[in-house]
């Protein structure tokens, strides 16, 4: 007498195959979590130290983890690094950036983009500029780190540029203005300003970098020569324009 084998699936392996992907969901959050924390605190250490500073041994014992787990979630120093710095710029553009955008176009919404840039260099004075020190260590090196580095100032450049164009455009600055080259002076009195706090000690430098950059929009012609007011963080972004 033959015996048939059945083919259905027991209630216990078809509840445990439905919880898979809940399982799967819950593992891939907890390692995207896991990644955050360690980013911060690379971002916190290269601040302090460059990026050139960063280890994975030194990672691992500030955020109490194995080597290999810290290994395991980038691969590479030079990975690492990279998400250092990506962090790093989307901080930048949620401070600096996207608040601005809130202003008009052209150059109340430079203004807004130069004092909040101010507000964020007053902090990192103490802390460190991301930017500064790692021009300084990857100047020269080329790689996928130089290149994310440039690619973040490039980025910021080409906003600040847009905004310098529209306020030309819309008559709120010289119609003869070059506008690389009112960039580069803008661009100049932050890397100066850096200069003079961080590294001489100097007294009132802030004062001097804004004072600096009023000085060159009245050289440029701005129609509007009242002082810039930091925009609130918390003030609705307008995306159109």
């Amino acid at each position: 007498m033959s015996t048939t084998r059945s083919s259905a699936i027991s209630p216990g392996t078809a509840r445990s195959a439905a919880a898979a992907p809940a399982r799967r969901g819950r593992a891939l959050q907890k390692g995207l979590q896991t990644k955050a924390v360690i980013v911060e605190a690379a971002l916190g250490l290269a601040t302090q130290i460059g990026l050139e500073g960063l280890s994975i041994g030194a990672l691992a014992e500030v955020t109490q983890m194995s080597k290999s787990g810290v290994f395991a979630h980038f691969g590479s120093r030079e990975e690492l690094q990279i998400s250092v710095i990506r962090e790093y710029h989307v901080r930048f553009e949620e401070e600096v950036f996207y608040p601005a955008l809130s202003a008009p176009r052209g150059l109340p919404r430079l203004r807004a983009m130069f004092a909040n840039w101010m507000k964020r260099t007053s902090v990192e004075i103490d802390s460190g500029c991301l930017y500064i020190s790692g021009a300084v260590e990857f100047d020269d090196r080329p790689g996928p780190v130089r290149d994310a580095l440039a690619t973040s100032v490039m980025t910021w450049h080409a906003a600040m540029k847009r905004a310098i164009t529209l306020a030309k455009h819309d008559g709120q600055l010289g119609p003869d203005v070059d506008e690389d080259q009112m960039l580069f002076e803008i661009h100049g009195l932050i890397l100066a300003l850096h200069y003079e706090a961080r590294f001489l000690k100097h007294p009132g430098s802030i004062q001097k970098a804004t004072q600096g950059f009023d000085n060159i929009l009245a050289r440029y012609g701005a129609t509007d020569l009242a002082p810039a007011t930091p925009v609130s963080s918390k003030t609705p972004i307008r995306t159109k324009e």
